[in-house]
């Protein structure tokens, strides 16, 4: 069930990534600096220090030479290495693809935060 969860997500990241006027990949990946900083100082609410440590733990795990599941243990253990690369990559071309299009103006930092109407719902 996580694997097809897995696969779903890479899905839509990719059919994000490939519609019309969506940020490119290269673009995404540029920006995903400026988008840790400017949610570091607090300018892009888009990105809240939750999604960061996340995002800043599954790089740990991967770098980290201690695995929940052994490497030596061929197969099994390089998949959860994979799996926790897999969805760092989906969620931060998501990331970055919403950031891009915050700096450019097209959404506010927060979709769900505004109404049709454009008032902020409290």
């Amino acid at each position: 069930m996580v694997k097809a969860g897995r696969a779903a997500a890479t899905w839509r990241a990719y059919r994000e990534v490939s519609r019309p006027g969506s940020p490119g990949v290269g673009s995404r990946l540029k920006a995903v600096p400026r988008m840790i900083r400017a949610a570091v100082k607090g300018e892009y609410h888009g990105l809240t220090k939750g999604k960061l440590a996340m995002l800043g733990m599954a790089v740990a795990y991967i770098v980290s030479p201690i695995d929940v599941v052994p490497d030596f243990l061929l197969g099994i253990g390089i998949v959860d290495d994979f799996g926790v690369l897999l969805w760092l990559a989906t969620a931060l071309l998501g990331e970055s693809g919403q950031f891009v299009e915050w700096e450019n103006g097209a959404r506010p930092a927060h979709p769900q935060a505004h109404t049709r109407t454009g008032r902020t719902r409290r």
